[in-house]
């Protein structure tokens, strides 16, 4: 890529996009990309042409796929003047990126990860963490009949197939992390614990009560990974010592499920702190589990401001599915699908990671929608112009600030159920016969 790979990075990257992105997709990581895909046979479709295109296809506008397409070879044939020109077809396209193996795709990802971390270090670090949310949302796909065979509906008879995507998003900057696929059935909890390993130094999940249960919480004790849970009333926890419960603030407790602690099982109670967290008007106080258990290190009033910060990942599936328009995936075939969610959610993380760095450290956060505007205009012209600067119209892309004074829910929708806020789970005091089991649990461990 002879364009993405000359000259200073510092300097071009506030002149075109292209440059931009060369900061994010080094010439090693296309090296590490060309070397997991092999061997190939002769072809109009390169690694380099073909991946940006499928990139460019997310953020170009159009009404259909091929105009989309257009304006995304357009891009890449003025961006890769002194390669071969890519294939001219929509349908040779698709028969190319079927080809493409997904550990391609995924090297890439890794890859962008890295550079994300290292372009973002200024930022990275909150309070001592690197504040992580974790959420998963549903894709519908189109009723092909393959897609109806392999996927399957994930609601009621008749429904269309769907994938599932969980993502890990930064909290500060909104910049998504990691993810991974599934079928619409798919459990969010085992693709959390599928994304451990890639989880960064000192991170801190946050999650919402969908990831209450005891053998999550066990295997992220087991990784030492810190977290920060909120409870519903499917959790049973024990203290020791008594008084109301409704009384009870903040305080290290043994999380132990009846089923888990019935019998002579040999499933041992989990210490961690439970923090009760005041609604703002005085209503549905937030129960929050942690393994960080020294206050010094995580205050409630940081506990609470980490959780308030999570919809940020509802912030990244808003700009995924209304702002990239990725409500339903395009594809009709097994092979497409996959390739066009992965491709897209990369670029998510590029459109989200090139705002964040352009704005800086005391800018506050990026505006996906300003972002996309900016890169939709190099798109049309990816010529650096005479008085144009993409670095700058980036840095001026910034989110709107203001203290909200006005529910975020304008009008009830039609089919959506309304959200019902997680009732305070069980609290109960421990026995002597228990406190015998916990230290019998504890001896055993040492």
């Amino acid at each position: 890529m002879a364009r993405l790979t000359r000259g200073s990075p510092r300097r071009a990257a506030a002149r075109s996009l292209v440059a931009s992105l060369r900061h994010f997709l080094t010439p090693a990581l296309w090296k590490q990309a060309r070397q997991a895909r092999g061997p190939r046979r002769q072809s109009r479709w390169g690694l380099q042409p073909l991946a940006l295109v499928l990139l460019g296809l997310t953020w170009a506008c159009g009404d259909s796929g091929p105009e989309r397409f257009e304006t995304a070879r357009a891009f890449v044939a003025a961006c890769l003047p002194k390669r071969r020109r890519p294939g001219k077809t929509v349908s040779g396209f698709q028969k190319a990126l079927a080809r493409l193996p997904m550990p391609v795709l995924r090297v890439l990802a890794a890859g962008v990860r890295r550079r994300v971390r290292e372009a973002l270090a200024a930022r990275w670090h909150v309070e001592g963490f690197v504040p992580l949310g974790c959420d998963g949302t549903r894709l519908e796909c189109p009723r092909a009949a393959q897609l109806e065979r392999r996927l399957g509906p994930a609601g009621p008879s008749g429904a269309a197939p769907t994938l599932w995507l969980t993502a890990l998003v930064h909290l500060r900057l909104g910049v998504p992390w990691a993810w991974r696929w599934g079928q619409g059935t798919a459990s969010e909890r085992d693709h959390l614990r599928r994304m451990l390993p890639v989880l960064p130094a000192a991170a801190l999940l946050v999650a919402d009560a969908g990831y209450v249960g005891y053998d999550l919480m066990r295997t992220l004790l087991q990784r030492r990974a810190c977290f920060l849970i909120r409870m519903s009333s499917k959790a049973t926890f024990y203290r020791e010592g008594r008084g109301r419960p409704s009384r009870f603030r903040d305080g290290v407790v043994y999380y132990w499920p009846p089923s888990k602690k019935k019998g002579e099982s040999r499933w041992a109670p989990l210490r961690v702190r439970l923090i009760r967290v005041r609604g703002r008007r005085g209503q549905h106080d937030v129960w929050l589990a942690t393994n960080v258990l020294d206050r010094g290190r995580l205050s409630a009033a940081q506990a609470g401001r980490f959780y308030r910060w999570r919809w940020e990942s509802e912030g990244l599936f808003r700009t995924y599915k209304r702002t990239l328009a990725k409500m339903k995936l395009h594809s009709r075939t097994v092979r497409l699908v996959h390739r066009e969610a992965e491709g897209s959610l990369l670029a998510t993380q590029l459109l989200l990671a090139q705002g964040a760095r352009a704005v800086g450290p005391g800018g506050g956060a990026c505006s996906p929608r300003r972002v996309l505007l900016a890169v939709r205009e190099e798109l049309r012209a990816p010529r650096p112009r005479r008085g144009a600067c993409f670095g700058r119209r980036l840095s001026a892309a910034r989110r709107e600030e203001r203290q909200r004074d006005s529910a975020k829910v304008q009008r009830a929708w039609p089919r959506r159920t309304p959200h019902r806020p997680p009732k305070p789970p069980r609290l109960l005091t421990l026995g002597e016969a228990e406190k015998a089991r916990i230290l019998r649990h504890e001896t055993e461990a040492a």
